[in-house]
């Protein structure tokens, strides 16, 4: 009946009646939008070297930026997307890309510890202000491809966030702080582009405005206890895979380096590889999903991964940089979908869940990244990696998520 029928986007509906298609050249524009805008952010972990010796820090100030940045980053996405589910504001992500280019403008030119912090904060709001918007602009743009378009946008973010060391490597070390105004130059880039993109947008607003309110309890395909108890499972996904995400891009050069005795290069050379295949999975996974059902793929992704996690500490150097191929291939494959899947769960609601989704995983990383370290400080870096090995068996959750696919979607 229409009744059981989940409220969806017009987007959703019309490709199956060639009246809509995928725009493309609206995702490539905020997958490249989504390249600088973690570039921006990725290079502030990056210079704390500089930083830290310029200023005469102690790592637990250098701990305090981090967490200025990643509080802004996490916690004001729910907020951002709750205000833009009620209210669009298509060139907000104009405003937000311009607190990250006032934060880079001030990070070059600080001369105290709070001025830093202020700094990173910045950037964090406007990496807040970024992820759910540009989120729901690759929903509007998907033509009904949602995990296509999710992949797409996120794919960008993966491959910024491996050119924020490059930068600082290349640019700000040989030059010093003051250099950090040239990387200002991307957050104009992105400005540029996101404008572009906030005019597609206002011409589709009366579609998102649609889509973005007037929902009940009864628009959502399951109970409202469902809905929570599901939104549960795949926080708890969530957490199972940035906590062993962050094992591996935070500490597997010193995994390396301390189990075979490789050179840091050898060590950042398999990092890359590592690095490579999760951006892989991070592309495959989203139209795997629209293929062949999102539950599918986020029980495979997570639950599926378990048995090259316990592998992996006990492999020789040559299978350890084998293993990390399909770790990082299939584990990456499960976000774009998780994300999608929870948007389909609780329609009408884009803003507010991309926020919390990316608000969540993004603080599951920084926090994972701080207790792993903590722990490898007390039991070793080997033995964390296998105690770490065990957190996909969480995937077994998602037995217990309802099945939300339709045959129009595939």
């Amino acid at each position: 009946m229409a009744t059981a029928t989940p409220s969806r986007p017009e987007t959703t509906a019309r490709p199956h009646h060639g009246k809509a298609r995928t725009a493309f050249a609206v995702l490539a524009a905020i997958s490249f939008s989504h390249l600088l805008n973690d570039t921006i952010q990725s290079l502030i972990p990056a210079i704390y070297p500089i930083l830290k010796s310029s200023f005469a820090l102690s790592f637990a100030q250098v701990g305090l930026m981090t967490l200025a940045l990643m509080l802004t980053a996490s916690l004001l996405q729910p907020v951002v997307g709750l205000y833009t589910d009620r209210r669009p504001t298509p060139y907000s992500l104009v405003i937000g890309m311009g607190f990250s280019l006032a934060g880079l403008l001030l990070l070059s030119v600080a001369a105290s510890f709070a001025m830093l912090l202020v700094a990173a904060g910045l950037v964090g709001i406007g990496s807040s202000v970024f992820h759910p918007e540009s989120s729901r602009v690759a929903r509007m743009a998907s033509g009904g491809r949602h995990g296509l378009a999710q992949s797409l946008f996120q794919v960008g973010g993966n491959v910024g966030s491996s050119f924020g060391p490059l930068l600082a490597a290349f640019l700000v070390v040989p030059r010093g702080q003051s250099s950090i105004a040239w990387c200002s130059l991307l957050a104009l880039l992105a400005m540029v582009i996101l404008w572009r993109v906030g005019g597609w947008y206002g011409t589709r607003r009366s579609v998102t405005i649609a889509t973005s309110s007037g929902h009940s309890s009864h628009d959502t395909p399951v109970s409202r206890r469902r809905v929570g108890w599901s939104l549960a499972i795949l926080a708890a996904l969530i957490f199972s895979k940035f906590f062993y995400l962050a094992s591996l891009t935070t500490y597997y050069t010193f995994y390396l380096i301390s189990k075979f005795h490789v050179s840091v290069r050898t060590a950042q050379i398999d990092l890359f590889v590592f690095l490579a295949a999760v951006a892989a999975g991070t592309i495959l996974g989203g139209p795997i999903g629209d293929r062949f059902g999102r539950k599918h793929v986020i029980w495979g992704s997570i639950l599926g991964v378990l048995p090259f996690t316990l592998l992996l500490p006990h492999a020789s150097l040559f299978w350890t940089s084998i293993l990390t191929v399909p770790i990082g291939l299939v584990l990456a494959s499960a976000f774009s979908v998780i994300v999608v899947y929870a948007q389909e769960l609780v329609p009408g609601r884009v803003g507010l869940i991309s926020g919390v989704f990316f608000g969540f995983a993004f603080g599951m990383g920084g926090l994972g990244a701080a207790a792993l370290g903590q722990l490898a400080d007390v039991v070793g870096i080997e033995s964390v990696y296998r105690l770490c090995a065990y957190l996909p068996a969480i995937g077994l959750l998602a037995a217990f998520l309802p099945e939300l696919d339709h045959a129009a979607d595939r």
